[in-house]
């Protein structure tokens, strides 16, 4: 019985869906001397989950791949946020909690801590990972990843920094 609302040789339009194979991946490059770490992480976690590009699809992992530098060099602010803010990690064996703060994990560690701070901006599912392997974090200038051919990002130009 043919439906009063539509024509039965009327067809529906088709999501559009990219294929693994057609993602074209690109590199860019963020300088993040004298950024707020908070605000420069969530325009990373942006380009890593794809959400800059037109074909921008929720259920695949679509986005650029990152290379940061000077991650030693980024603030925040807050004076008592340094101390206050805890980063836990457990090693899985009865009291094995370690907890180290913000100030001490970036005087140790600041390419730890730029993962740390990115992973928590993206969304907790199976495409987290895969992400965060596309972001590369370097203390100084120098990276080894001259070959490709980079985008340089000035985070300012982005919306809403």
């Amino acid at each position: 019985m043919p439906s009063k609302y539509r024509a039965e040789s009327q067809t529906c339009a088709k999501t559009f869906q990219l294929k693994p194979a057609e993602i074209k991946r690109r590199f860019f490059l963020v300088d993040a001397e004298n950024k707020n770490l908070g605000r420069l992480a969530v325009e990373i976690a942006k380009i890593l989950m794809g959400k800059r590009s037109v074909s921008y699809t929720q259920n695949q992992s679509m986005g650029d791949n990152v290379i940061v530098l000077n991650a030693d060099k980024v603030f925040w602010t807050g004076k008592n946020k340094g101390l206050k803010r805890k980063y836990r990690r457990h090693s899985g064996y009865p009291g094995g909690l370690k907890e180290t703060s913000l100030s001490q994990m970036f005087s140790q560690k600041p390419e730890e801590l730029f993962y740390t701070v990115v992973k928590g901006m993206l969304p907790k599912n199976k495409l987290r990972d895969p992400r965060l392997k596309r972001l590369k974090v370097y203390s100084g200038k120098a990276h080894p990843h001259q070959g490709q051919e980079k985008e340089l990002i000035k985070i300012e130009t982005l919306p809403g920094v």
